[in-house]
């Protein structure tokens, strides 16, 4: 969403700011995840209230607001149409969770040196070649009941019988999972074990961020139905993505 968000305001030749709202599914200010933004076009601000009052400002006093389902009306394969762009208003306030530019660039997020560490402990593993395997669980219903655990089990063993030699970057939400894998795949499975699933913890961001990067490093991702997490792994490289039980 962020990246959507830049690439409207250079095309508008706006500067950006971003209120990055830490609550209950991501309870981490962007610092303790990410190197501080570089760009001077570009204002990140931590709020821990929908009713912050610099938010509200911005809000208030913005010439247009459009949320989600504006978006949802107003894109064709994750792209703004040009008739509601140039519509736009300056100073324009935006609440969603959609993207609406299909922007591949990420070079706004560089980890902290402490989570690069970490990052590269795991990616050292790596070689000669990995597979990122990304088990949604826990809260998504639409995942699990698309890819469920033996259409991973029967990935794996494609990419097994391609690449005797390979290793898999597990990263899940589910213990029992890893667990069962772990056993269906001795000394094959690289992953996390330590990991906090809190999403409302900065341990728990953390680790989630550790995953997300890790899975980006592969050389293949064997990935969960409807998750935003499989596919921003793949796409920060550009890797082959693969979804079980598609």
């Amino acid at each position: 969403m962020i990246n959507s968000a830049y690439e409207l305001s250079r095309r508008r030749h706006e500067k950006l700011i971003v209120f990055w709202y830490l609550c209950p599914e991501l309870n981490c200010a962007f610092e303790e995840l990410f190197q501080p933004l570089q760009d001077p076009d570009v204002k990140l601000i931590n709020i821990r209230s929908l009713y912050d009052p610099r938010k509200l400002w911005y809000q208030l006093t913005a010439s247009q607001r459009f949320g989600n389902e504006d978006i949802l009306q107003n894109k064709t394969d994750g792209t703004l149409h040009e008739d509601f762009f140039q519509k736009l208003k300056k100073r324009v306030y935006i609440f969603t969770w959609e993207h609406f530019y299909p922007v591949h660039d990420y070079h706004f997020y560089v980890p902290t040196a402490a989570l690069r560490k970490r990052i590269d402990s795991f990616t050292g593993q790596f070689a000669p070649r990995c597979t990122g395997v990304h088990i949604r669980r826990t809260d998504n219903a639409v995942s699990m009941g698309k890819s469920t655990t033996e259409q991973f089990i029967r990935e794996m063993e494609r990419e097994l019988t391609a690449h005797p030699e390979g290793r898999f970057f597990l990263a899940t939400d589910d213990a029992s999972e890893e667990a069962l894998l772990r056993s269906r795949f001795p000394d094959k499975i690289i992953s996390n074990q330590n990991r906090t699933i809190d999403r409302n913890s900065v341990a728990g961001m953390h680790d989630a961020l550790l995953d997300l990067y890790c899975l980006a490093a592969t050389d293949k991702i064997i990935g969960s139905y409807w998750s935003s997490f499989t596919d921003i792994a793949a796409d920060m490289r550009g890797i082959e993505k693969v979804i079980a039980g598609e």
